[in-house]
């Protein structure tokens, strides 16, 4: 990996110590109406639905007191495809704000180059201490366009950079071994879940890459991914039940094989199963999770729509089950 400057270093840094610590938490997004309203049972998603800044703070402040690793604002789990570049420019001012210093905020960035560099320097004056590439809008390219886009964008930014590979982004030994070459680039999150070829670019990577399990409801290939030494994951089950996924993250980190599969056998592979119903559940689900916990999140925006009556009952019976799991009021 090319020689980090001393902002940088000491982001990696933190961000590993981070790792080893807690989960990653990909914060929800807060925005009016349906907030709070008797679990959070509303219907459609709202595409006209406002921020809600003050509620997004609370929101977080209960979140960063459970102690994750880092905070991801305005990621996939955050609708970062859904805000304009005001409402992302306080998203992440705001997080920054409500972290404090006391754990690193890494802030999504995205579409192609020159819409993810304007985000970034967003990020940037906002006072992010990284930022989480996620994958580029619609077209395909080859590996050098991938390595090229990642190149652009750390061209026109201080923030250290993490690339995240899914859907049409995936990175080859060659294209790995170039990414890392990029000045600012400290990681990958990888999202496809072939631990195969994961295998291969972890070994192609410099030692010191950072490499994180960024597969939906990551815990049910926490144990894959360890197994090839990729401990660390996010996690967006933290986003409406941070009780289970850090029971969750101590079982795992334990080698309390026990606790690891009772959590999946009778809450994650359930939820799992419960997210595929429906395209887009993997973030309305998680937001309607949170109503049902009377946290201040509201609807979701479209393209996505909140869960129905029926998929609600499931969910909040799946939720009861999981905090009975790890002795956590409901």
């Amino acid at each position: 990996m090319t020689a980090l400057t001393a902002d940088a270093a000491t982001t990696a840094a933190r961000l590993r110590d981070g790792m080893a610590s807690g989960v990653l938490s990909f914060p929800l997004t807060s925005f009016t109406g349906d907030k709070g309203d008797e679990g959070g049972k509303g219907g459609a998603g709202n595409g006209a639905a406002a921020l809600d800044v003050p509620a997004f703070r609370d929101y977080l402040a209960m979140q960063i007191e459970t102690g994750p690793g880092a905070i991801f604002p305005a990621c996939g789990t955050g609708e970062f495809f859904s805000l304009d570049e005001d409402e992302y420019r306080e998203v992440i001012t705001a997080a920054v704000r409500e972290a404090d210093g006391r754990l690193p905020v890494v802030a999504g960035i995205g579409y192609g180059w020159a819409q993810a560099a304007r985000f970034a320097r967003i990020a940037e004056e906002a006072g992010a201490d990284a930022a989480l590439v996620l994958p580029h809008y619609l077209v395909k390219g080859p590996q050098s366009g991938l390595v090229e886009q990642i190149r652009q964008i750390a061209a026109r930014t201080r923030l250290p950079l993490i690339a995240y590979q899914r859907d049409q982004v995936a990175f080859t030994m060659d294209g790995l071994r170039e990414l890392a070459t990029i000045p600012g680039v400290i990681g990958l999150k990888d999202g496809h879940s072939d631990l195969d070829r994961l295998q291969r670019l972890k070994l192609a990577a410099p030692e010191d890459f950072l490499f994180f399990n960024g597969a939906a409801t990551a815990e049910v290939q926490a144990r894959p991914y360890a197994s090839i030494g990729i401990t660390a994951y996010s996690s967006a089950v933290h986003a409406f039940a941070p009780e289970i996924a850090n029971a969750f993250f101590t079982a795992q980190r334990d080698g309390d094989d026990a606790t690891v599969e009772r959590l999946l056998r009778d809450f994650y592979v359930p939820l799992v199963e419960l997210r595929d119903r429906v395209p887009g559940y993997a973030v309305s689900l998680v937001k309607a999770a949170a109503r049902l916990r009377g946290r201040p999140v509201g609807p979701v925006r479209a393209p996505l729509a909140d869960p129905g009556p029926d998929d609600l009952a499931d969910l909040e019976a799946l939720l009861t089950t999981g905090l009975d799991l790890v002795g956590a009021a409901r």
